[in-house]
């Protein structure tokens, strides 16, 4: 039977807590499924991607066709193939 988890008063509270205990003593991680929270509005991180010219001269015609920027037409598409591959798994 696993252990009840304790109520936090802060997050900092439950950082620490979780830093000093094992969470298979209290929760069961065979039961659980994966969820996607969508409505969560994601960190974004800058990176620097190498791409071959026409790659991106390509990429910027996709995106010109359906109106949006070519960045956010990458992202749509590394989107798709990412749900595409867990999907897979």
């Amino acid at each position: 039977m696993s252990k009840k988890i304790p109520k936090f008063k802060s997050e900092d509270e439950e950082r620490e807590f979780w830093a000093a205990h094992d969470s298979t003593e209290y929760v069961d991680w065979k039961k659980t499924k994966r969820v996607f929270l969508a409505s969560l509005k994601p960190s974004l991180k800058t990176i620097s991607l190498r791409l071959p010219e026409s790659m991106i001269e390509e990429l910027k015609l996709l995106a010109h066709k359906r109106d949006v920027p070519y960045q956010s037409l990458l992202k749509i598409f590394l989107s798709e193939k990412i749900r595409e591959e867990f999907r897979a798994t």
